[in-house]
């Protein structure tokens, strides 16, 4: 790094914070350790059980013990705890699901392959100062490793006696990698594991993948499964955003620059202007399970019946006793053939819900069959719902929530901040949302750049970046307004699928983004609040990032800016001639 204009060296020490395990206790190896510790268990309980039926034979009472009695109790519990504490439950599984031996398909001489040193002598990104440095105009042969040398080098510590025979047991295959969180009881430690287990197999280095700074309790079972490290992607603050009478500060995670600052010019302009206001047309999160019948009769049979408004309560019913959030709405049936899907709408409170709705609709699976013994059920998403890919489903009907979000914008703040006029910016809004996206058989995608907005959102508050697909449905609207003076701009987005609890939004940086949102967690006194006011302020953010886009096309400032904030302005040219 420099400092004050001179190289300072740096060197990072790892504190060792692994979990204390019983085994740590005694220096003996591993599987001594663990003989040892198996043979006075069961000596000892073979000692009380040959005792105590001695006592059963003289008629003594079991409660008078003598001082040897004692000792081999508190052996037993000392024995006890020690294998449970390092075998845990995943022991008891290990006697019936044999783990394969060609898990990581290793050789056997893959055991004594050490991780060779990463070719580059710099080390990552994060721990350097990233300004390019200074040529001379002359420079000595010996002056050029010296830039090397002086950059902080980050010092990882060996792994201990103990991981070293897990590392080998894992790159031989005789331990899952999968397994290894339960065995440890140590999620921490697990990670560090695996990444070098992995490094050995590959034979790649992960150095410059962060591993320290990360809670991997808060993951398990829950967001990542087998993790080896995080990455790190910044956050950006656009706004405030004033929508419906409140300021939002809009948290952006991304990687592109120039899309925060421009979308917090839309929330300037949105703000002078008095501000946005959204309007919830729709939320229902769905599933559509596919279920196949001999015949087209039977299932247009089963297609009636769940349409019928008579059945409705019935099925209801059924489907709400999964969860106390989860309310069925509609069910719409469509058939192909003899096989029919059943598209169920459903509420889902503060959580995106996916999982409830999927609950709800087994119950109804399970109900049908009672009724309809020859359906054959094919599976319970029949891509008729539909989830994260493009579909006219969703476009049309909607799907999480629906959201319009508008506002005015005035002439001399399109103007003045903008950098454009109303009539401008009408003009390539028909030309280019409307009608370019038309020539290009668009679906859903009649606007600028909603997914960026859209993307940026999820990834800084926790949601499933998978869904930006159909939660970045929408269509961009502008219309001149008060004989020409002022600009009304709209979005529609009918398929925002977002929630404040449940996923990544447990995560501690995602679980800051929504708190700073005032959106965290599920509202207690109004289920469902927080999610669709996080929807609202999602669509809120794309109107704003609409708004500047479209601006800056009209102006054609699109290419400087990105030149501006999205390109180094490095001479990359006098790195590459060195």
């Amino acid at each position: 790094m420099e400092h004050g204009g001179k190289p300072m060296k740096m060197k990072v020490k790892f504190v060792d914070d692994e979990v204390v395990k019983p085994s740590d206790a005694m220096s003996l190896p591993l599987y001594i350790t663990n003989a040892v510790f198996f043979t006075l268990f069961f000596s000892v309980v073979y000692f009380l059980l040959t005792s105590w039926r001695e006592k059963i034979r003289t008629n003594t009472p079991l409660h008078m013990i003598d001082i040897s009695e004692i000792v081999a109790i508190l052996a037993l519990v000392a024995s006890f705890i020690y294998l449970l504490g390092f075998f845990g439950f995943d022991f008891v599984q290990s006697l019936f699901l044999q783990p394969s031996n060609d898990i990581w398909a290793a050789d056997d001489d893959e055991d004594e392959i050490m991780l060779k040193e990463d070719a580059r002598k710099v080390p990552c990104g994060q721990a350097l100062d990233c300004s390019i440095p200074k040529i001379a105009p002359i420079a000595s042969p010996k002056a050029a490793p010296k830039l090397f040398e002086e950059k902080a080098m980050i010092e990882t510590p060996p792994p201990t006696e103990e991981d070293e025979e897990i590392i080998k047991a894992v790159v031989a295959g005789t331990i899952p990698s999968y397994s290894l969180e339960s065995k440890l009881g140590d999620c921490k430690r697990a990670a560090s594991i695996r990444r070098e287990a992995l490094q050995r197999v590959t034979g790649k280095s992960l150095e410059c993948l962060p591993l320290e700074g990360f809670d991997y309790e808060s993951i398990l079972g829950q967001c990542c499964e087998m993790p080896v490290g995080y990455i790190t992607i910044p956050v950006g603050i656009a706004g405030p955003l004033m929508l419906d009478g409140r300021e939002f500060s809009v948290p952006m995670a991304t990687t592109e620059g120039c899309l925060v600052a421009s979308t917090n010019r839309g929330c300037k302009a949105i703000n002078l202007s008095g501000g946005a206001s959204s309007v919830l047309l729709k939320d229902g999160m769905t599933r559509a399970p596919v279920v196949r019948f001999n015949s087209a009769k039977r299932a247009a049979e089963l297609k009636f019946f769940m349409e019928d408004p008579e059945n409705y309560e019935t099925i209801s019913m059924v489907f709400n006793k999964s969860s106390r959030f989860g309310r069925l709405q509609t069910v719409k049936c469509a058939v192909a053939g003899k096989n029919l899907y059943m598209r169920f709408t459903c509420s889902t409170g503060d959580a995106m819900g996916m999982n409830m709705v999927s609950k709800g609709v087994q119950n109804v699976l399970d109900f049908l069959q009672n009724d309809f013994p020859d359906m054959d059920v094919i599976g319970i998403s029949g891509n008729y719902c539909s989830d994260k890919k493009p579909a006219a489903v969703n476009w049309i009907e909607g799907r999480g929530k629906s959201v319009v979000c508008e506002a005015v914008i005035q002439g001399d703040i399109v103007t003045k901040v903008l950098k454009t006029n109303v009539a401008a910016l009408v003009e390539l809004n028909m030309l280019k949302n409307l009608t370019g996206s038309a020539i290009a058989g668009a679906l859903g995608g009649f606007n600028a750049h909603a997914s960026n907005i859209v993307s940026a959102v999820y990834l800084a508050t926790g949601q499933d970046p998978a869904q930006n697909i159909e939660s970045s449905h929408c269509i961009t609207m502008m219309e001149a307004i008060n004989d020409g003076k002022d600009l009304h701009v709209s979005v529609t987005m009918p398929s925002i699928e977002v929630g404040t609890v449940g996923g990544g939004t447990q995560l501690a940086s995602q679980s800051a983004c929504l708190n700073l949102l005032g959106v965290k967690g599920a509202n207690r006194e109004a289920p469902g609040t927080n999610a669709r006011q996080l929807a609202s302020v999602v669509a809120g953010s794309v109107l704003a990032g609409e708004l500047s886009l479209m601006s800056a096309i009209a102006a054609g400032q699109l290419v400087k800016s990105h030149m501006k904030y999205n390109r180094s302005n490095k001479d990359v040219t006098t790195v590459a001639s060195a």
